[in-house]
């Protein structure tokens, strides 16, 4: 399989040690490798460091292969398809190979092992539902440990014998974990179902309503749409009524200004009424106040009604 992807600043195309790999023979192929020792694995990583060495890095690759198959198992209990784990354990592998500094007088599967486990735990918890699970640090050491803590918690009080309650046993998986205990109670509710579609049918019958059905729709609901209707025809009303109490002038200047998408300029509009800008402007003035004072009518009226 090739491979290209950025990994830091540079780009890699490599062929990746995953070659052959993926299909049931997947453990017995990788157990096949060799195995490194530390002057080899060495000389493997400073040539692919210094001299981007594609064929060292396939088989520092390849040797480690094992150990990313092996822990990609311990994740298998989270639904995660095999093949899948075993390609993020591999692109651990390939980060883990890029940063490793072979200089520090550390064994890269030591250095490896986290990148594989930080690649496969972001990956299962980006697939365990459609809904983010979480993303910080707190939320992933409780993914990971929320129920091996609880079961322990709850195993030595019964050998103490005591009970804990749900308040209790949350605020001690907290101080086990130093996590809030509001992320406690979030994770709980994360994982303690699956997703469900909201087009299952409710009942055993397929012509029952779906779930979708019931949301509420967070829409105008139809009273509100019948008001916003009634009050913008009383506003129409009012404004016409005000404009048809202008003289013609004075509508033309305030449709020309006000009623069209790009309003005309005082300039043009004395031009073509052979007026002078500041004329027009005390028209336009002249008008708006005429409007107002209509408007301020109409609307007494309406108050005098409803009282």
């Amino acid at each position: 399989m090739v491979v290209s992807r950025k990994v830091g600043q540079r780009s890699v195309g490599v062929v990746m040690a995953l070659d052959g790999y993926i299909g049931p023979s997947v453990a017995r192929q990788a157990m096949k490798a060799e195995l490194l020792d530390a002057e080899t694995e060495s000389r493997l990583a400073r040539a692919w460091r210094d001299q981007r060495d594609e064929r060292a890095l396939h088989r520092l690759i390849t040797a480690y292969m094992r150990l990313a198959i092996s822990m990609a198992g311990r994740f298998r209990r989270y639904g995660a398809p095999m093949n899948d784990l075993i390609q993020e354990a591999s692109l651990g592998l390939m980060k883990a190979a890029e940063k490793f500094d072979p200089d520090r007088g550390v064994r890269f599967s030591t250095y490896a092992v986290w990148w594989i486990k930080a690649g496969i735990q972001d990956y299962v918890m980006r697939n365990w539902s459609m809904v983010r699970t979480g993303s910080t640090s707190s939320q992933k050491s409780l993914f990971f440990h929320l129920r091996r803590v609880q079961a322990k918690l709850v195993r030595e009080a019964a050998e103490r014998g005591e009970v804990l309650d749900q308040t209790t046993l949350r605020q001690q998986v907290a101080d086990e974990l130093a996590v809030p205990v509001a992320d406690v109670e979030m994770m709980e509710g994360r994982l303690s179902g699956s997703d469900y579609s909201l087009n299952a049918v409710q009942g055993a019958d397929d012509e029952g309503r779906e779930w979708i059905d019931l949301l509420e729709d967070e829409g105008p609901q139809a009273s509100a749409l019948v008001e916003v209707a009634h009050d913008r025809a009383h506003l129409r009303h009012w404004l016409t009524r005000a404009l048809n109490g202008l003289n013609p002038r004075e509508r033309f200047i305030v449709a020309e200004r006000k009623l069209r998408d790009e309003g005309r300029t005082l300039e043009s509009l004395g031009e073509e009424l052979g007026l002078s800008k500041e004329r027009v402007r005390q028209l336009e003035a002249a008008a708006f106040a005429k409007m107002r004072r209509s408007l301020e009518g109409q609307t007494r009226e309406l108050q005098h009604f409803l009282a």
